[in-house]
């Protein structure tokens, strides 16, 4: 898996950095692409980018402040001419699907592929066998979640070594022995899953946030997480500035990362104050300071999830 992030900047678009949007690729794991918020431009970033709008999945909104949500309605009419035909859901707050399919249909927008739109309050917002998707609200001007992604273990590899000197060629009674089952061999002794297959592989944690100040769900959504996105909007001497504004210093989102016990944390939604990487460097160090493995979010660079068992 791997975090492509589309934009980085708070509030408004700059001539650096375009507003909030981050893609999650699981080609590997689900051959998808998920989306997390979509501010105004995210469909001209994705055409300058790696991802593949045919890919996509699915798109959750943290919240419905514009920064974060202006460009859904142009990415989704537009989807389907980027080779998007397969069903798409969208998550987010309350009042979403009266904001999508009011923007649909005073544009007349044609959607041509299946669209779902999932509201929620919180909670466990999807799950199926290879993840669940757990949200929880924040502290923001308005309802503001976080988002937790939990890449379920999977199965440990196939020892080769046994299944060969059994004489067990690859076909159906390796995936079999994978999923736990046994089989009958040919002298007529029972081989069991336990005994070909390792250890299972921990799945990962990515923590998304949206905007907030700092709250106790914050630690509750990034307990252990691998990686965790967090807004820093100010430098920590703008820290009356950002409680104000209910967002979150470099300094709180250092802190909120070395409670939960995060891996790794990678900072976002900056004030166009910071107008670029030199400006930026000084909320990358004041957050290494508390938080050493700290990483500045970058618009068009791949950032690899690795796990904090490796």
């Amino acid at each position: 898996m791997e975090l492509y992030f589309l934009g980085t900047n708070a509030g408004v678009p700059t001539l650096q950095r375009n507003v909030t949007s981050i893609g999650l690729r699981m080609y590997e794991e689900r051959r998808a692409l998920w989306l997390f918020d979509c501010g105004e431009g995210t469909q001209h970033q994705v055409l300058r980018s790696l991802l593949k709008l045919s890919k996509l999945e699915k798109i959750f909104v943290t919240h419905l402040h514009g920064d974060h949500l202006f460009g859904l309605p142009g990415l989704l009419s537009s989807r389907a001419y980027q080779g998007g035909v397969t069903p798409l859901t969208v998550y987010g707050p309350v009042g979403l699907e009266r904001y999508i399919r009011t923007t649909l249909e005073l544009s007349q927008s044609r959607i041509e592929y299946e669209l779902n739109i999932v509201e929620h309050e919180g909670g466990v917002v999807f799950e199926d066998e290879m993840f669940r998707v757990e949200s929880a609200l924040l502290e923001h001007r308005i309802d503001s979640y976080g988002y937790r992604i939990i890449e379920k273990d999977r199965p440990g590899q196939l020892n080769f070594e046994i299944l060969k000197h059994h004489g067990i060629k690859p076909g159906p009674l390796y995936g079999q022995l994978k999923n736990g089952g046994s089989i009958q061999l040919a002298d007529g002794q029972t081989l069991h899953s336990h005994q070909v297959v390792g250890k299972p592989k921990k799945g990962k944690i990515i923590t998304i946030l949206g905007d907030t100040r700092p709250c106790p769900n914050v630690s509750l959504l990034a307990q252990d997480a691998d990686v965790l996105v967090h807004e820093a909007t100010f430098l920590q001497d703008m820290e009356e500035t950002a409680h104000n504004y209910y967002h979150s210093t470099t300094l709180q989102a250092a802190h909120a990362a070395k409670e939960a016990n995060a891996h790794e944390l990678i900072l976002t939604h900056f004030s166009s104050r910071y107008k670029d990487r030199e400006q930026l460097e000084p909320l990358l160090q004041e957050a290494k300071s508390v938080f050493e493995n700290t990483l500045l979010a970058e618009e068009h660079v791949l950032f690899p999830i690795t796990s904090k068992s490796v």
